[in-house]
Protein backbone atom coordinates (compact mmCIF):
# COMPACT_ATOMS: atom_id res chain seq x y z
CA UNK A 1 0.00 0.00 0.00
CA UNK A 2 3.45 1.99 0.08
CA UNK A 3 1.63 3.26 -3.04
CA UNK A 4 -0.55 5.65 -1.70
CA UNK A 5 0.18 8.62 0.34
CA UNK A 6 -1.22 8.44 3.96
CA UNK A 7 -2.46 12.68 3.16
CA UNK A 8 -4.81 11.04 0.60
CA UNK A 9 -6.21 7.85 2.96
CA UNK A 10 -6.40 10.25 5.88
CA UNK A 11 -9.02 13.05 3.80
CA UNK A 12 -10.93 10.01 2.69
CA UNK A 13 -11.46 8.77 6.27
CA UNK A 14 -12.04 12.22 7.26
CA UNK A 15 -14.99 12.29 4.99
CA UNK A 16 -16.39 9.41 6.83
CA UNK A 17 -18.82 11.55 9.25
CA UNK A 18 -22.01 11.89 8.34
CA UNK A 19 -22.37 9.38 5.70
CA UNK A 20 -25.74 7.84 5.31
CA UNK A 21 -25.79 4.10 5.34
CA UNK A 22 -28.98 2.32 4.67
CA UNK A 23 -28.14 -1.96 5.97
CA UNK A 24 -30.35 -4.25 5.06
CA UNK A 25 -30.51 -8.02 5.95
CA UNK A 26 -30.52 -10.72 8.74
CA UNK A 27 -30.43 -9.12 12.30
CA UNK A 28 -28.53 -11.39 14.88
CA UNK A 29 -28.10 -11.45 18.38
CA UNK A 30 -24.73 -13.01 19.42
CA UNK A 31 -24.02 -14.12 22.95
CA UNK A 32 -20.95 -14.74 24.18
CA UNK A 33 -19.83 -16.87 27.33
CA UNK A 34 -16.44 -16.95 28.37
CA UNK A 35 -14.29 -19.27 30.63
CA UNK A 36 -12.12 -21.70 31.39
CA UNK A 37 -11.50 -25.65 31.28
CA UNK A 38 -9.78 -27.43 33.35
CA UNK A 39 -11.43 -30.51 33.15
CA UNK A 40 -13.70 -33.29 30.74
CA UNK A 41 -16.74 -34.18 32.16
CA UNK A 42 -18.20 -37.34 33.41
CA UNK A 43 -21.29 -37.65 31.67
CA UNK A 44 -19.70 -37.34 28.39
CA UNK A 45 -16.28 -36.51 26.64
CA UNK A 46 -17.04 -33.02 26.34
CA UNK A 47 -14.71 -30.13 28.31
CA UNK A 48 -16.75 -28.39 31.41
CA UNK A 49 -16.60 -24.93 30.79
CA UNK A 50 -16.12 -22.41 34.30
CA UNK A 51 -18.04 -19.61 33.10
CA UNK A 52 -16.51 -16.45 33.69
CA UNK A 53 -18.48 -13.41 32.50
CA UNK A 54 -21.16 -13.07 29.57
CA UNK A 55 -22.65 -10.58 27.29
CA UNK A 56 -24.27 -9.62 23.82
CA UNK A 57 -23.12 -8.62 20.85
CA UNK A 58 -24.98 -6.64 17.55
CA UNK A 59 -24.56 -9.84 15.25
CA UNK A 60 -25.02 -10.03 11.20
CA UNK A 61 -26.46 -7.06 9.88
CA UNK A 62 -26.48 -5.72 12.78
CA UNK A 63 -23.13 -5.74 13.07
CA UNK A 64 -22.25 -4.11 9.69
CA UNK A 65 -24.64 -1.35 11.21
CA UNK A 66 -22.06 -1.01 14.49
CA UNK A 67 -18.69 -0.92 12.14
CA UNK A 68 -20.44 1.95 10.06
CA UNK A 69 -21.53 3.63 13.27
CA UNK A 70 -18.05 3.24 15.34
CA UNK A 71 -16.25 4.81 11.73
CA UNK A 72 -18.65 7.96 12.09
CA UNK A 73 -21.38 7.08 9.59
CA UNK A 74 -25.15 8.25 10.13
CA UNK A 75 -26.75 4.22 10.15
CA UNK A 76 -30.48 3.11 9.66
CA UNK A 77 -31.04 -0.87 9.74
CA UNK A 78 -33.63 -2.68 8.51
CA UNK A 79 -34.93 -6.41 9.30
CA UNK A 80 -36.90 -8.33 11.17
CA UNK A 81 -36.88 -10.15 15.21
CA UNK A 82 -39.71 -11.73 17.17
CA UNK A 83 -41.51 -10.08 20.09
CA UNK A 84 -39.34 -11.05 22.92
CA UNK A 85 -36.96 -10.21 25.33
CA UNK A 86 -33.86 -10.75 22.88
CA UNK A 87 -35.53 -8.56 20.84
CA UNK A 88 -34.88 -5.22 23.49
CA UNK A 89 -31.75 -6.33 23.77
CA UNK A 90 -30.73 -6.01 20.29
CA UNK A 91 -32.64 -2.89 19.96
CA UNK A 92 -31.74 -1.38 22.86
CA UNK A 93 -27.29 -2.39 21.97
CA UNK A 94 -28.22 -0.84 18.62
CA UNK A 95 -29.11 2.52 19.76
CA UNK A 96 -26.38 2.48 22.61
CA UNK A 97 -24.20 2.65 19.20
CA UNK A 98 -26.61 5.67 17.06
CA UNK A 99 -27.93 3.16 15.01
CA UNK A 100 -31.69 4.38 14.06
CA UNK A 101 -33.79 1.19 14.44
CA UNK A 102 -36.94 2.49 13.15
CA UNK A 103 -36.56 -0.16 10.01
CA UNK A 104 -36.97 -2.87 12.74
CA UNK A 105 -39.79 -4.50 12.36
CA UNK A 106 -41.24 -7.09 14.55
CA UNK A 107 -42.81 -10.48 14.21
CA UNK A 108 -44.75 -12.57 17.15
CA UNK A 109 -44.38 -15.35 15.24
CA UNK A 110 -40.85 -16.26 14.53
CA UNK A 111 -37.74 -15.36 17.47
CA UNK A 112 -35.10 -13.08 17.60
CA UNK A 113 -32.19 -15.19 15.93
CA UNK A 114 -29.83 -15.72 18.98
CA UNK A 115 -25.93 -17.01 18.16
CA UNK A 116 -24.49 -18.45 21.71
CA UNK A 117 -20.79 -19.01 21.46
CA UNK A 118 -18.79 -20.33 24.50
CA UNK A 119 -15.49 -19.29 24.15
CA UNK A 120 -12.84 -20.53 26.49
CA UNK A 121 -8.86 -19.61 26.99
CA UNK A 122 -9.45 -17.32 23.60
CA UNK A 123 -11.03 -20.08 21.67
CA UNK A 124 -14.46 -21.36 21.00
CA UNK A 125 -15.77 -25.02 22.30
CA UNK A 126 -19.50 -24.84 21.29
CA UNK A 127 -21.94 -22.33 19.14
CA UNK A 128 -25.70 -22.98 19.81
CA UNK A 129 -28.20 -21.70 17.28
CA UNK A 130 -31.94 -20.20 17.84
CA UNK A 131 -33.42 -19.25 14.69
CA UNK A 132 -36.21 -19.39 11.92
CA UNK A 133 -34.58 -19.49 8.64
CA UNK A 134 -37.95 -19.16 6.71
CA UNK A 135 -38.46 -16.51 4.24
CA UNK A 136 -40.20 -13.34 5.33
CA UNK A 137 -43.43 -12.90 3.40
CA UNK A 138 -46.80 -11.35 4.02
CA UNK A 139 -47.60 -7.97 6.22
CA UNK A 140 -43.86 -8.02 7.42
CA UNK A 141 -41.97 -8.36 4.36
CA UNK A 142 -44.90 -5.69 2.68
CA UNK A 143 -43.64 -3.09 6.05
CA UNK A 144 -39.89 -4.17 4.92
CA UNK A 145 -40.43 -2.71 1.27
CA UNK A 146 -42.71 0.16 2.51
CA UNK A 147 -39.88 1.35 4.51
CA UNK A 148 -37.14 1.33 2.01
CA UNK A 149 -39.35 2.66 -0.83
CA UNK A 150 -39.81 5.83 1.04
CA UNK A 151 -36.18 6.38 3.05
CA UNK A 152 -33.85 5.14 0.12
CA UNK A 153 -33.36 8.58 -1.36
CA UNK A 154 -32.14 9.72 1.33
CA UNK A 155 -28.88 7.41 1.76
CA UNK A 156 -25.70 7.48 0.17
CA UNK A 157 -25.04 3.70 -0.35
CA UNK A 158 -27.24 0.45 0.44
CA UNK A 159 -25.65 -2.28 2.39
CA UNK A 160 -27.28 -5.81 1.66
CA UNK A 161 -26.44 -8.30 4.34
CA UNK A 162 -27.76 -11.82 3.66
CA UNK A 163 -26.90 -14.25 6.24
CA UNK A 164 -29.77 -16.58 5.04
CA UNK A 165 -31.86 -16.38 7.65
CA UNK A 166 -34.96 -15.38 5.46
CA UNK A 167 -34.63 -11.10 5.28
CA UNK A 168 -33.12 -10.71 1.78
CA UNK A 169 -35.25 -12.81 -0.93
CA UNK A 170 -35.87 -12.29 -4.88
CA UNK A 171 -38.97 -10.08 -3.69
CA UNK A 172 -37.00 -7.60 -1.68
CA UNK A 173 -34.25 -7.32 -3.91
CA UNK A 174 -36.71 -6.67 -7.19
CA UNK A 175 -37.80 -3.48 -5.18
CA UNK A 176 -34.54 -2.39 -4.06
CA UNK A 177 -32.55 -2.50 -6.57
CA UNK A 178 -34.34 -0.79 -8.99
CA UNK A 179 -35.06 1.90 -6.38
CA UNK A 180 -31.15 2.26 -5.46
CA UNK A 181 -30.73 2.44 -9.57
CA UNK A 182 -33.31 5.27 -9.76
CA UNK A 183 -31.96 7.26 -6.86
CA UNK A 184 -28.10 6.81 -7.84
CA UNK A 185 -27.41 4.93 -4.76
CA UNK A 186 -24.50 2.50 -4.76
CA UNK A 187 -25.19 -1.09 -3.50
CA UNK A 188 -23.24 -3.75 -1.67
CA UNK A 189 -23.52 -7.14 -1.10
CA UNK A 190 -22.36 -9.34 1.43
CA UNK A 191 -23.36 -12.86 -0.38
CA UNK A 192 -24.53 -16.13 0.83
CA UNK A 193 -23.35 -18.74 -1.40
CA UNK A 194 -26.74 -20.12 -2.28
CA UNK A 195 -27.92 -16.63 -3.62
CA UNK A 196 -25.93 -15.18 -6.28
CA UNK A 197 -28.99 -15.68 -8.33
CA UNK A 198 -30.72 -13.03 -6.28
CA UNK A 199 -27.88 -10.12 -6.66
CA UNK A 200 -27.83 -8.97 -10.32
CA UNK A 201 -27.86 -5.40 -11.04
CA UNK A 202 -25.87 -5.00 -7.41
CA UNK A 203 -22.69 -2.24 -8.15
CA UNK A 204 -20.43 -4.12 -5.50
CA UNK A 205 -20.21 -7.73 -4.25
CA UNK A 206 -17.92 -9.16 -1.58
CA UNK A 207 -18.16 -13.12 -1.22
CA UNK A 208 -15.16 -14.73 0.59
CA UNK A 209 -13.34 -17.85 -1.06
CA UNK A 210 -15.36 -20.24 -0.75
CA UNK A 211 -18.77 -18.61 -1.56
CA UNK A 212 -17.10 -17.17 -4.69
CA UNK A 213 -16.00 -20.98 -6.05
CA UNK A 214 -19.53 -22.30 -5.72
CA UNK A 215 -20.61 -19.54 -7.27
CA UNK A 216 -18.77 -20.13 -10.50
CA UNK A 217 -18.34 -23.63 -10.48
CA UNK A 218 -14.53 -24.32 -10.20
CA UNK A 219 -11.85 -24.32 -7.59
CA UNK A 220 -9.95 -20.86 -7.12
CA UNK A 221 -6.29 -22.19 -5.87
CA UNK A 222 -4.70 -20.64 -8.69
CA UNK A 223 -4.19 -16.57 -9.98
CA UNK A 224 -5.53 -17.49 -13.02
CA UNK A 225 -8.57 -19.21 -11.20
CA UNK A 226 -9.41 -16.30 -8.94
CA UNK A 227 -9.23 -13.50 -11.97
CA UNK A 228 -11.61 -15.90 -14.36
CA UNK A 229 -13.63 -16.18 -11.42
CA UNK A 230 -13.89 -12.54 -10.72
CA UNK A 231 -14.23 -12.01 -13.98
CA UNK A 232 -17.27 -14.55 -14.91
CA UNK A 233 -18.88 -12.34 -11.40
CA UNK A 234 -18.85 -9.28 -13.21
CA UNK A 235 -20.79 -10.50 -16.16
CA UNK A 236 -23.11 -13.13 -14.35
CA UNK A 237 -24.32 -10.43 -12.16
CA UNK A 238 -23.58 -7.33 -14.29
CA UNK A 239 -21.83 -5.83 -11.60
CA UNK A 240 -19.25 -3.29 -11.45
CA UNK A 241 -17.11 -4.69 -8.50
CA UNK A 242 -16.36 -7.93 -7.41
CA UNK A 243 -14.41 -7.97 -3.93
CA UNK A 244 -12.69 -11.48 -3.22
CA UNK A 245 -12.02 -12.06 0.26
CA UNK A 246 -9.34 -14.78 0.59
CA UNK A 247 -8.65 -15.10 4.29
CA UNK A 248 -4.77 -15.28 5.23
CA UNK A 249 -4.11 -14.69 1.63
CA UNK A 250 -5.74 -11.36 1.57
CA UNK A 251 -8.06 -9.68 -1.72
CA UNK A 252 -8.51 -9.88 -5.43
CA UNK A 253 -10.71 -6.91 -6.41
CA UNK A 254 -11.78 -7.47 -9.80
CA UNK A 255 -13.12 -4.03 -11.42
CA UNK A 256 -15.39 -3.84 -14.39
CA UNK A 257 -13.09 -3.27 -17.30
CA UNK A 258 -9.71 -3.42 -15.76
CA UNK A 259 -6.65 -5.56 -14.59
CA UNK A 260 -7.68 -7.35 -11.31
CA UNK A 261 -5.65 -5.81 -8.27
CA UNK A 262 -4.06 -8.12 -5.28
CA UNK A 263 -4.08 -7.08 -2.05
CA UNK A 264 -1.85 -8.39 0.76
CA UNK A 265 -3.00 -9.30 3.78
CA UNK A 266 -2.22 -6.64 6.95
CA UNK A 267 -3.01 -9.31 9.76
CA UNK A 268 -0.22 -9.67 12.33
CA UNK A 269 -2.16 -12.56 14.42
CA UNK A 270 -5.05 -13.98 13.96
CA UNK A 271 -7.32 -14.87 16.95
CA UNK A 272 -10.70 -14.76 15.25
CA UNK A 273 -12.48 -14.59 11.74
CA UNK A 274 -16.21 -13.61 13.61
CA UNK A 275 -17.20 -10.33 11.67
CA UNK A 276 -14.58 -9.90 9.47
CA UNK A 277 -16.17 -9.80 6.24
CA UNK A 278 -18.70 -7.36 8.42
CA UNK A 279 -15.69 -5.12 8.92
CA UNK A 280 -14.19 -5.40 4.96
CA UNK A 281 -17.43 -4.38 3.33
CA UNK A 282 -18.51 -1.90 5.70
CA UNK A 283 -15.38 -0.52 5.29
CA UNK A 284 -15.17 -0.60 1.46
CA UNK A 285 -18.48 1.48 1.15
CA UNK A 286 -17.84 4.02 3.65
CA UNK A 287 -14.45 4.47 1.92
CA UNK A 288 -16.26 4.88 -1.82
CA UNK A 289 -18.78 7.46 -0.81
CA UNK A 290 -15.82 9.31 0.99
CA UNK A 291 -14.37 9.71 -2.08
CA UNK A 292 -11.93 6.68 -2.61
CA UNK A 293 -11.26 4.74 -5.92
CA UNK A 294 -12.57 0.89 -5.84
CA UNK A 295 -8.88 -0.11 -5.39
CA UNK A 296 -8.01 2.22 -2.45
CA UNK A 297 -10.92 1.45 -0.53
CA UNK A 298 -10.49 -2.49 -1.06
CA UNK A 299 -6.97 -1.29 0.60
CA UNK A 300 -8.34 0.76 3.39
CA UNK A 301 -10.96 -2.44 3.67
CA UNK A 302 -7.99 -4.77 3.89
CA UNK A 303 -6.29 -2.92 6.13
CA UNK A 304 -9.34 -2.43 8.83
CA UNK A 305 -10.08 -6.26 8.98
CA UNK A 306 -6.80 -7.20 9.39
CA UNK A 307 -7.45 -4.97 12.66
CA UNK A 308 -10.61 -6.78 13.84
CA UNK A 309 -9.22 -10.92 13.16
CA UNK A 310 -6.42 -9.68 15.72
CA UNK A 311 -9.26 -9.49 18.30
CA UNK A 312 -11.13 -12.32 20.15
CA UNK A 313 -15.39 -12.19 19.52
CA UNK A 314 -16.92 -10.05 16.85
CA UNK A 315 -15.10 -6.86 16.80
CA UNK A 316 -15.16 -3.53 15.30
CA UNK A 317 -12.51 -0.97 14.21
CA UNK A 318 -12.27 2.55 15.11
CA UNK A 319 -11.00 5.72 12.84
CA UNK A 320 -8.33 6.22 15.41
CA UNK A 321 -6.41 2.22 14.70
CA UNK A 322 -7.69 2.70 11.55
CA UNK A 323 -5.48 5.77 10.68
CA UNK A 324 -2.81 4.52 13.04
CA UNK A 325 -2.28 1.16 11.02
CA UNK A 326 -2.81 3.09 7.42
CA UNK A 327 -0.21 5.23 8.45
CA UNK A 328 2.05 2.58 9.31
CA UNK A 329 1.37 1.08 5.64
CA UNK A 330 1.46 4.02 2.94
CA UNK A 331 4.24 6.68 2.43
CA UNK A 332 4.49 10.01 4.20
Amino acid sequence: MKQYRFSSVKNTIKHFNGKKVLVIGDLLLDQFIWGDVSRISPEAPVPVVWVKRDGFMPGGACNVANNLANLGAEVSIVGIVGEDEKAGVLKSLLRERNVCTEGIISDKNRPTILKTRVIAHQQQVVRIDREDISHVTGKHLSRIKKYISERIQNFDAVIIEDYGKGVITPSLLKIVVPLAKKHKKIVAVDPKENHFSYYKGINVITPNHHEAAKAVGFNLDTENALEKAGGKLIKKLKAEVILLTLGEKGMMICCKGKPPCRIPTFAQEVFDVSGAGDTVISTYVLSVISGASPVLAAHIANCAAGIVVGKVGVAVVDKTELLNKLQRETSA
